[in-house]
């Protein structure tokens, strides 16, 4: 099968999960800058993570995003509510068709390179809130790609109808160093342990019976 595929990597658990699940037709990892709280530590972790799969990583600024979108996560620490992803309150962290614009850049990198496929890593806990991490967005996108360029590139989502406890298993089979990923919406040097992210990972890490490495505020 060979190297066939970008993967979009933030630098948390997910898609660094997936980054190793699927290292071995990964051609280039990417991850975008759009100026959220957290970007800078993900992104490090990112860079890492990369260097211990062996595979290249890019890095690419939407300065635009954090200029014009309006998002908490744009907004500052103090403005990130605390809570679970099924609290009303945690829409407010949806930063407007963010995969949309992801994905668009990525899919012009897979053709631009001869790769035929995207990775993303949403997953079934991003449902509720999130509507470009739903599976009829997925699907749609990935169409829109495929009509959009010759070779018919598409998207590559395995993560979207499993939870995060799922993918947190499989990363305990696979040995990925969860130290070196970052959650947290608010972007502190250490994980507030309050926010809808964190919380999820914490009860990622215990479904998944993992030692959390995590170092929380709380």
């Amino acid at each position: 099968m060979g190297k066939d595929s970008i993967i979009i990597l933030s630098g948390g658990m997910d898609s660094v999960t997936l980054l190793h699940y699927r290292r071995e037709r990964i051609a280039l990892a990417v991850s975008f800058d759009y100026g959220s709280n957290h970007n800078k530590r993900e992104i490090e972790c990112a860079r890492r993570q990369c260097e211990i799969a062996g595979v290249e990583h890019m890095v690419i600024s939407l300065d635009f995003m954090g200029k014009y979108f309006r998002s908490s996560l744009l907004e500052g620490a103090d403005k990130i509510p605390e809570g679970h992803y099924a609290d009303d309150n945690m829409k407010s962290t949806v930063v407007p068709f963010r995969n949309g614009i992801m994905l668009s850049i990525a899919c012009g990198l897979a053709e631009s390179r001869g790769l035929r496929h995207v990775m993303m890593a949403n997953h079934g806990g991003d449902h509720a809130i999130y509507p470009d991490c739903r599976p009829e967005f997925v699907a749609e996108m990935s169409a829109a790609m495929r009509a959009g360029t010759y070779d018919g590139v598409d998207i590559l989502a395995e993560f979207t109808n499993i939870t995060k406890g799922d993918i947190a298993r499989l990363g305990k089979r696979l040995g990925v160093d969860y130290s070196l990923t970052y959650s947290c919406y608010k972007g502190g040097e250490r994980h507030c342990g309050k926010c809808g992210t964190c919380v999820e990972r914490r009860e990622a890490m215990a479904e998944a019976d993992i030692d959390d490495p995590t170092e929380y505020e709380d």
